[in-house]
């Protein structure tokens, strides 16, 4: 199994508003600058300009329950999983990013990544108030 850091930010904002934002991934360049520079549909997927190269994106379906969870398919051709959920929090949400630590990552990765993914959060935490 690997291990697991839950990264969290809570927003001001209603979680249906923060999860219809979140989950189009036209507006991943606006707050996952982790993950996408740039984003377009080709052939039917998601493919983003990342700092690792050309990558493509695959959310869950829609649903009403929050979930984020999406694939990213690095250069590669390594599928990455990552949880990820909005539910209520009071009178607004809390977005949490669930990071594995993944065989063969360092611990300075490993920190990295999760600076990287609070880092992101914040982004879609101010765009969202």
């Amino acid at each position: 199994m690997f291990g697991a850091r839950h990264i969290s930010v809570s927003i001001n904002c209603l979680p249906d508003k923060v999860y219809e934002f979140a989950s189009n991934p036209e507006n991943l360049p606006k707050w996952a600058a982790g993950l996408s520079g740039s984003i377009e549909k080709i052939d039917g997927e998601w493919v983003a300009e990342s700092p690792m190269g050309l990558v493509k994106i695959k959310f869950v379906e829609k649903n009403n329950f929050g979930i984020l969870d999406h694939f990213v398919a690095l250069p590669s051709g390594k599928e990455v999983y990552n949880p990820m959920r909005v539910f209520p929090n009071s009178k607004g949400s809390e977005v949490v990013f669930t990071l594995y630590r993944h065989l063969n990552m360092s611990e300075k990765t490993l920190v990295d990544d999760a600076e990287l993914i609070t880092k992101d959060l914040k982004k879609l935490k101010e765009l969202m108030e």
